[in-house]
């Protein structure tokens, strides 16, 4: 059984533990490895991650499964003004893919998007990555594209995705 929670700074270590066991495999043929490392610190870093959940509105939800935690999503309410929830980050362990982990934490973010009253879900997602036919099995559709320079020499080259709630 999968258990879907709401989780605070105490989540931390294990939204770490998941990003730095899953971006190598999730990104390896797409980015180089000291781009990865790059944006690991930057986006999982102790501080990083307490700026998103205490300044930026970001909400981390934790899976378990079998009593081990497995996953992480993270979404914001009311994106940029507008009454659409946005999934920032959702992340499986390469070995608990498959087992409709990803899917159950998408459904729980899409639900609280629809309770909020948001009319769309939104993610981005790196262009070259295989996870973009995941989220087309699961009601998203692209709707556009969009070249984030994140510093470094280094950029986010994603599609942007929408579902509707």
């Amino acid at each position: 059984m999968i258990n879907i929670y709401k989780t605070d700074e105490n989540g931390i270590p294990f939204i770490q533990h998941i990003a730095n066991n899953t971006w190598p495999e999730t990104f390896g043929n797409i980015l180089s490895a000291d781009q990865i490392s790059y944006m690991l610190l930057m986006m999982y870093d102790q501080q990083a991650l307490l700026k998103q959940m205490n300044e930026l509105g970001h909400v981390f939800l934790l899976a378990r499964y079998e009593g081990q935690t497995v996953g992480f999503a993270s979404y914001e309410l009311n994106y940029k003004g507008e009454p659409n929830i946005k999934l920032h980050k959702i992340y499986i362990l390469p070995e608990m893919q498959g087992k409709k982990i990803g899917k159950q934490l998408i459904d729980e973010v899409a639900f609280i998007g629809r309770n909020a009253g948001q009319q769309a879900l939104l993610l981005n997602v790196n262009r070259d990555n295989n996870a973009i036919t995941f989220y087309e099995r699961s009601g998203f559709t692209v709707i556009g594209e969009e070249d984030i320079d994140i510093g470094n020499g280094y950029f986010m080259n994603d599609a942007i995705m929408r579902k509707p709630l």
